[in-house]
């Protein structure tokens, strides 16, 4: 029997008390939030129900989220706000208002909010994480080792003989399947994880036979635990829940990274005993050791690191592929441009103009983040003439500004041409065309990315014709159906068949 609490000769069950006093602090929150709704200054939105807000809205829009938040912006504006649990959440959908938040309010929206599920203690991932971390001295110089020692001209050139296997190896792999179905993501995937893999610790991670067998091995695992991570948490939501695991992500996402990290970890110990790389030529692992990072930081980087710079690749090069193979027209002109670079003796991908704008098209139709990772406002501050409360969380939707017909000319078609014929770029002054973020936030590995994606994708090309199994035209037979998972990918993985070229 529930204990008794007696008032005036009443007699209450102490749990109806408790119960009812969270249910006032809920109340409480739905009010606040509510009265915020009515200030003029927030920016409009459909109307919360009580206690959960926007969730049912969501939870309909949640295969496509990115689709559905277009849609709520062409009904209540580029800028809209949203209160999914007791949180507020604020989203952009045209380059003026993201111009605003990234740069013009850059400092005080840069903040970050840490998934409860995150494996770290929240004190330690500001020692710890280039993507979490608040913008603090310690991010700074993570910043700065990043661009001098992983991401910087020289850095890269270092590489080119690792590159150059891998590309090789990718080549040579290809050739070996000749006729056989082959899952470019897969294939392209891999190639990028061993190219990280050997700047950050001097060698391969997976196998491509392996992969394309179907064992994703610590690529899979990666996968596995950014998925825990971006699952809906209550406890992200309610912040009565915070010390509570309640759908034991918590503990899930720990055992993830807790099984990734035994793959290098003896890397790292042999690497403090010996002094020196397998290569014996200095990678990123000799640049953390030399600046004292622990165990545990370079973990955490390394983790960041790989998950976020091989699906991105692996997407961007499948999109790109795959729109070629829909527009036989495009696919001509790299041919002719890659041709024309070998006799040149010259073969330069990064001065490759028409690759390089077929790349920038697919990544302005199919952004690999197409909402970005969330900012947090670090204070109250205004956006486009209304109030972004303090701890809201702010996405830009990339993919909506990416389609918008009032920014781009028939935006639904694929046109490298309009590339061409423009001086936008990627490197996040375009507010227009953001795909790798801009302001303080924006990629580190952008100067990785804009090497590795046409490298790969000119490889693939310049050796091999493809085409679709069974005989398929690629110009009407080819699902070209988005899937919203950790980044936009094909609904139906892109399946070609090579065969080598002369």
């Amino acid at each position: 029997m529930a204990p008794l609490l007696q008032t005036e000769g009443n007699y209450f069950p102490l749990t109806t008390i408790i119960l009812c006093m969270i249910l006032l602090i809920i109340i409480k929150h739905y009010f606040k939030f509510s009265f915020l709704r009515k200030t003029p200054g927030l920016p409009p939105g459909p109307t919360p129900w009580p206690i959960v807000g926007n969730i049912p809205h969501m939870i309909k829009g949640s295969s496509m989220p990115h689709v559905f938040l277009t849609n709520l912006a062409k009904t209540y504006g580029p800028l809209i706000s949203l209160k999914l649990g007791t949180k507020c959440w604020i989203i952009a959908s045209s380059p003026e208002a993201a111009m605003e938040i990234l740069k013009t309010k850059d400092r005080i929206l840069s903040g970050r909010y840490v998934p409860h599920a995150f494996p770290i203690p929240y004190p330690e991932i500001n020692k710890s994480s280039i993507a979490w971390s608040e913008c603090n001295d310690f991010w700074k110089n993570l910043r700065t080792l990043l661009r001098t020692h992983l991401f910087s001209n020289n850095a890269m050139e270092s590489q080119a003989q690792v590159w150059e296997k891998s590309i090789t190896q990718l080549v040579e792999f290809v050739r070996s399947k000749e006729g056989e179905v082959l899952k470019i993501a897969d294939l392209v995937s891999a190639t990028a994880f061993n190219l990280l893999g050997n700047a950050l610790l001097s060698r391969d991670f997976l196998n491509l036979d392996d992969v394309m067998n179907g064992d994703g091995g610590l690529r899979g695992v990666m996968r596995e635990y950014l998925a825990t991570l971006a699952a809906p948490n209550l406890a992200d939501f309610y912040q009565i829940f915070k010390n509570h695991d309640v759908q034991g992500l918590c503990k899930k996402s720990r055992d993830i990274a807790d099984k990734i990290r035994a793959v290098w970890e003896p890397i790292i110990e042999q690497r403090r005993g010996s002094g020196s790389s397998y290569s014996g030529q200095k990678d990123y692992l000799d640049t953390l050791l030399q600046n004292g990072f622990s165990n545990d930081q370079i973990n955490v980087q390394f983790l960041e690191l790989f998950t976020a710079g091989t699906d991105t690749t692996s997407s961007t090069v499948e999109w790109t592929i795959a729109e070629l193979m829909r527009n036989p027209e495009s696919m001509e002109k790299v041919r002719a441009e890659i041709e024309d670079g070998i006799k040149e003796e010259d073969l330069d991908v990064l001065q490759l103009p028409y690759v390089q704008a077929c790349i920038r098209e697919a990544l302005r139709l199919y952004p690999p983040a197409p909402l970005l990772l969330p900012h947090r406002a670090l204070e109250t501050t205004q956006v486009m003439n209304y109030t972004i409360p303090k701890d809201a969380q702010i996405m830009v939707n990339l993919w909506a500004i990416g389609r918008d017909p009032s920014v781009w000319e028939e935006p639904l078609k694929f046109k490298p041409e309009r590339f061409l014929e423009s001086n936008i770029d990627f490197k996040g002054n375009d507010f227009e065309f953001i795909p790798f973020g801009a302001g303080r936030r924006i990629c580190p590995g952008l100067p990785m990315a804009i090497r590795t994606i046409p490298l790969i994708l000119v490889s693939l090309i310049r050796f091999f014709d493809w085409s679709l199994p069974f005989g398929k035209d690629p110009r009407s037979e080819l699902n070209m159906k988005e899937k919203f998972a950790l980044s936009i990918e094909m609904e139906h993985p892109l399946e070609l068949i090579p065969k080598p070229r002369q």
